[in-house]
């Protein structure tokens, strides 16, 4: 299965050691995400460092260590610009048209946490809980 990964996806796997960070390092699943990503992470950097116990300093490199690991490919913006138009109409979050529009330009669902980017119909949108129990 493909699926594109939601910045607050990787920012659980990033706070601390958990079924989330497991299932990126170890599934056979194709993991993908926007390279919006990196902005998005850093802006929460000191959250992550206050919740993890990590120097923010240090985040950065974490999130790459994860990244690298668990082998997530990072889509540049250009390779699905087309699609940006159509994901800020049907997403609820503008902060979410990347993954959106990734998802869209991939054909695959898009793993979030987030409740309200249910709200559309264009993609299909997995919390980590509905994607655990469907991979059982």
């Amino acid at each position: 299965m493909n699926l594109v990964v939601d910045a607050n996806v990787l920012i659980s796997a990033l706070v601390k050691n958990s079924h989330t960070r497991h299932f990126l390092l170890l599934s056979p699943h194709s993991f993908y995400v926007p390279e919006f990503v990196f902005e998005e992470i850093n802006e929460h950097a000191d959250e992550i460092s206050r919740k993890s116990g990590l120097p923010a300093n240090n985040v950065k490199a974490l999130l790459e260590q994860l990244i690298s690991a668990a082998n997530v490919r990072i889509i540049p913006l250009n390779e699905f610009k087309q699609f940006r138009e159509e994901a800020e109409k049907n997403s609820p979050d503008p902060d979410d048209a990347p993954y959106f529009a990734l998802a869209l330009k991939l054909g695959c669902p898009l793993w979030s946490n987030d409740a309200r980017l249910k709200n559309q119909s264009k993609v299909k949108v997995f919390s980590t809980k509905e994607l655990f129990a469907l991979l059982r």
